[in-house]
């Protein structure tokens, strides 16, 4: 029996680093995620990369201690499906307010989690049990949240 869920698209490399369980924090600027709190959600790898900044790069090389080797490899395991395509399942958590104030250390703490820096005022929502499909579902990304329809096969 297929699984019919919510997706949601995600750019390159967050797709990624939401499916090897390394992003754990998802961040919007409104609360997107929050109606679907201990439900799951599928990750589309959409066509494009993120292009807006490498902060990403910059959490993962210096707080998270990773070298060019290791995030390299973390990039080519996102890469597996390719582009255009439902890759995987991730349970959502609570969504929250990131407050404009925080003890630096907490701010830490999120920007690791979320592989993202300047987390305050966005809605934050947590990220669990991340898991490849046992192959991709080709399928046009959408804005937004969309409903798709996994077949059993593809299920890990």
């Amino acid at each position: 029996m297929s699984l019919q869920v919510r997706c949601l698209s995600f750019r390159q490399p967050y797709a990624g680093l939401v499916l090897d369980g390394l992003k754990t924090v998802e961040s919007r600027w409104r609360p997107l995620l929050a109606p679907l709190e201990n439900q799951t959600l599928a990750v589309h790898i959409a066509q494009r990369d993120w292009d807006q900044d490498e902060d990403w790069r910059a959490v993962l090389s210096g707080p998270l201690g990773m070298n060019r080797v290791q995030i390299r490899a973390l990039l080519d395991s996102g890469e597996r499906f390719g582009r255009g395509v439902v890759a995987g399942l991730v349970d959502v958590g609570g969504t929250w307010l990131c407050p404009a104030s925080l003890e630096e250390e907490e701010l830490h703490h999120l920007e690791r989690s979320a592989v993202l820096i300047g987390l305050q005022e966005k809605q934050l929502t947590h990220l669990s049990n991340p898991r490849w499909l046992r192959g991709p579902l080709r399928t046009r990304g959408g804005r937004d949240l969309w409903t798709v329809e996994i077949p059993p096969e593809l299920l890990p």
